[in-house]
């Protein structure tokens, strides 16, 4: 079914977007650095990028802005709302477009991009495995929800459900061994300090101490306990 998810009519008939107006746009010069970070890590080129699930559309727009000039970028979303915000931001070289599911991007790209979209995904293995075929390589970035302080907290999941929703919770291990499953090859991964670079609320600062501290000496145990950290992999 060319569907993003049955649970998509939040996007589509504007609920996601009352709860969230900006659709995250304050986070977007923080999420296209992890981005363009693994593009330089991995040497990468692209001539032509897309991006699924672009929101707000301040993400490409950020991208742009350090890749080659010439680069030739495009965002899709499912949702109006979201669309609809991306049109200031739309140039010569970045388009947005409303699209129904997976089948409705065009391809291949160079580069296909999916920035906090995978946990959204009611079939998210399916919607894997509809994009592998869109772009040569693929990053994905994802909130790593499920941790020991997030599962000690009782409402610590199904607040993120609640607030941002998120259908599926990951662990590093658990969303490479997806990708895995659905046919693709990793090529890099690393954390990003999401609750410490951009975490806002009084319980992140409560513990944004002991989160640096736990990462720079095991990265790993660190974001399986305290939570707090997202995933970026570069897969083709």
């Amino acid at each position: 079914m060319n569907v993003l998810a049955t649970s998509a009519l939040i996007y589509k008939n504007g609920t996601y977007f009352e709860k969230n107006p900006l659709w995250h746009a304050e986070h977007s010069a923080w999420k296209a650095a992890q981005i363009v970070k693994m593009i330089r890590r991995a040497k990468l080129t692209p001539k032509t990028i897309c991006e699924v699930g672009c929101g707000a559309g301040g993400v490409l727009r950020h991208i742009q802005a350090n890749v080659d000039s010439e680069c030739h970028l495009q965002g899709f979303d499912i949702s109006p709302y979201a669309i609809n915000l991306c049109g200031p931001r739309a140039n010569e070289r970045l388009r947005f477009t409303l699209i129904e599911g997976e089948d409705d991007i065009p391809g291949p790209f160079d580069l296909l991009v999916s920035i906090d979209v995978v946990e959204h995904v009611e079939d998210y293995l399916g919607h894997l495995r509809r994009l592998r075929p869109k772009a040569l390589f693929k990053i994905f970035h994802v909130p790593l929800d499920l941790s020991v302080q997030s599962v000690l907290r009782g409402r610590g999941l199904t607040n993120r459900r609640d607030s941002h929703a998120h259908l599926h919770y990951f662990t590093k291990e658990t969303f490479l061994r997806s990708l895995s499953d659905v046919g693709y090859e990793v090529q890099h991964a690393f954390y990003t300090r999401r609750s410490i670079e951009i975490g806002s609320g009084c319980r992140q600062r409560l513990v944004a101490l002991p989160r640096r501290l736990a990462f720079k000496v095991d990265q790993d145990i660190a974001a399986r306990v305290f939570g707090g950290f997202s995933l970026a992999v570069l897969a083709t």
